[in-house]
């Protein structure tokens, strides 16, 4: 194949896959295999840290008036009863530093997961059992509404409106997406929102704010390391020549604008439809995965 429609390629699986509760690193591990890239690359893994950044930057645009919201009502929110802690701002940075700590010691662990298509089988299937299982115990108040929310499942309507407790859970279980590959970081943190007692909105936008800081510290951190001389497939750009350079770019800019598409699409469709069609999609996909895992896919 062209590398460079090879490279836009990957960037649509990246940007499409990143922000869905499908798990982009399951999908792009696919990719990859499939089109006979070598995972052992510096440069390949270095590709892969780069279109994961262009779909990131999605993220601040597609919500930069949230975000001047955010920043202008700091720290004592709109309604003037908020702290630096329980500031919508607060929380996130709760939710990071809860799942950031675990995450860094368990590094090594991680690592060897990463390419285990055992593992990234059963976490699709696993995790979406759990999303239909926990979207479907919600949808009844999700269908009343917040006017009808008395006595329901759902009392947290806005992302505005969540407390200390719930930015905790959704950290700690966002540890899972990072030990599991394949356990998607979306599905983990929406699935708990959900179980917290939050809308689908709800916790889907925190979601979106959560994995801001979380994949720029995850990414920011394998690039460095990917550019150090002491890595195990180090890549520095001295190294990268004209036709690398514009293969970066292709990812990157590819994953940009898929991403932001994905993740406008994706709000409007979970506010009307819920989370049962990917929550289905991660079951066969999973199943997909194991039955080629078992014949030595990927090998």
């Amino acid at each position: 194949m062209n590398d460079y429609l090879l490279s836009g390629l990957l960037g649509i699986v990246e940007g499409l896959t990143e922000f869905l509760p499908v798990s982009s690193t399951a999908h792009l591990r696919i990719a990859e295999a499939l089109a006979h890239i070598d995972l052992s690359s510096g440069y390949w893994k270095m590709y892969t840290i780069v279109i994961q950044l262009g779909a990131i930057l999605s993220l601040p645009i597609y919500f930069r008036s949230e975000i001047r919201r955010f920043l202008s009502t700091f720290p004592q929110g709109e309604n003037n009863d908020r702290t630096p802690l329980t500031h919508p701002l607060g929380l996130t940075a709760v939710a990071f530093v809860t799942t950031a700590i675990p995450a860094f010691l368990l590094t090594k662990i991680i690592g060897q997961h990463l390419e285990n298509l055992f593992i990234m089988g059963w976490s699709l299937v696993i995790g979406g059992v759990v999303m239909w299982v926990v979207d479907a115990r919600n949808a009844a108040s999700e269908a009343a509404g917040p006017e009808a929310s008395e006595g329901g499942r759902i009392h947290t309507w806005r992302m505005d409106s969540m407390g200390l407790g719930q930015a905790v859970w959704i950290g700690a279980c966002q540890i899972l997406s990072a030990v599991f590959p394949g356990t998607s970081r979306s599905m983990s943190t929406i699935a708990a929102g959900q179980l917290a007692g939050m809308s689908r909105s709800a916790a889907l936008e925190f979601s979106f704010f959560l994995s801001i800081p979380t994949m720029v510290a995850a990414t920011g951190y394998d690039l460095l390391k990917s550019l150090l001389p002491g890595h195990a497939n180090p890549i520095g750009t001295t190294h990268i020549d004209a036709h690398g350079w514009i293969l970066l770019a292709i990812g990157f800019i590819v994953s940009f604008l898929v991403a932001y598409a994905a993740v406008a699409w994706f709000m409007g469709w979970v506010r009307r439809r819920g989370f049962l069609p990917f929550a289905i999609y991660r079951i066969i996909a999973g199943t997909g995965v194991l039955i080629w895992a078992l014949g030595g896919g990927g090998s």
